[in-house]
């Protein structure tokens, strides 16, 4: 790869925050922007979302700290939360309803007013099923806007397809996992109208930096016939693990780059967090596992953003 074609254009659109999924391996970044948000390093002009990511960037740009591991631990056993129960009842093994609607304005709620005062630009990066291609859903508004989250996450084979302004969504992991390409605007891209290219991007990632994806949720999807109806995102699909590994690759080389405009945040071991993980033993080591990466590499952090200093 060109080293030029690697490199973000010039722009004057700040510091990313693009955040991977990855179902309840969700709990590393939800340790990572904790310590963030503790220590004032809040500064980014847009944050990215995926699935999991998305759920964590609302909570962020919400700016309700705790939030997203509070849930996760609350509610890891619950059958209406994410279960086989729920799969079978409502269609949805992450139960729509229960967590976009009971959870996000009953049990934790969600600080809408604070999200919506909030600068910040969030985009929930969702999957077009007709179109087999990434979608970047500005959430400007919550709670009417939370139906983006929903969409970002709602993984195929077992979920609903989301149904925005005409368009059917599903989890954006099947199109752009990793969108720092979408942030940095590498290879001209703007897939945003009026959001300029960012300059700089911490990219967290929800598995360890040796993982190489298999492709198996993905297979299970093609056999069960369910998106015949759909050759471009069955396309997608299938081609999934492979574009997914040539990202983690071409992210890693950005990273070695002089001066590089990424920082890349990472689990250092391999997680071993189901998707409907209820151990809480599991999760919570998870969540100080992302703790400690983001407190080792506060300098680092502090640099991205321009920060002259970190208050102790």
């Amino acid at each position: 790869m060109d080293a030029d074609m690697m490199r973000p254009r010039t722009a004057d659109g700040g510091v990313a925050l693009v955040l991977e999924g990855g179902s309840f391996r969700g709990m590393f970044t939800a340790g990572v922007l904790d310590v963030l948000q503790e220590r004032g390093l809040t500064g980014f002009s847009s944050v990215w979302g995926v699935s999991a990511g998305a759920i964590n960037a609302a909570s962020f740009k919400s700016r309700q700290l705790g939030r997203t591991m509070r849930i996760m631990l609350a509610y890891r056993d619950d059958r209406r939360f994410m279960s086989l129960w729920s799969w079978a009842t409502t269609g949805n093994l992450a139960g729509g309803e229960f967590m976009y609607d009971e959870v996000q304005n009953q049990l934790d709620p969600s600080d809408d007013a604070t999200f919506n005062a909030n600068p910040l630009r969030m985009f929930a990066v969702a999957s077009d099923v007709v179109f087999g291609s990434a979608a970047y859903l500005e959430c400007f508004h919550f709670p009417d806007d939370i139906v983006k989250v929903r969409a970002s996450a709602s993984m195929p084979l077992v979920s609903q397809m989301v149904d925005i302004e005409g368009h059917r969504y599903l989890d954006g992991g099947t199109t752009d996992s990793i969108p720092y390409a979408a942030a940095l605007g590498l290879d001209g891209a703007t897939p945003v109208p009026g959001c300029p290219p960012a300059r700089r991007a911490l990219v967290v990632l929800t598995q360890d930096r040796g993982y190489v994806k298999e492709g198996g949720n993905e297979a299970m999807a093609l056999r069960s016939h369910r998106y015949d109806g759909y050759p471009f995102y069955l396309e997608a699909l299938s081609s999934r693990a492979e574009r997914y590994n040539a990202s983690r690759r071409r992210l890693f080389d950005l990273e070695r780059e002089p001066h590089s405009p990424v920082l890349v945040l990472a689990p250092e071991h391999p997680v071993e967090v189901s998707t409907n993980e209820s151990n809480g033993g599991r999760l919570l080591d998870l969540y100080l596992r992302g703790r400690r990466q983001a407190e080792r590499r506060l300098g680092d952090l502090a640099a991205l953003l321009s920060c002259e200093s970190v208050s102790n």
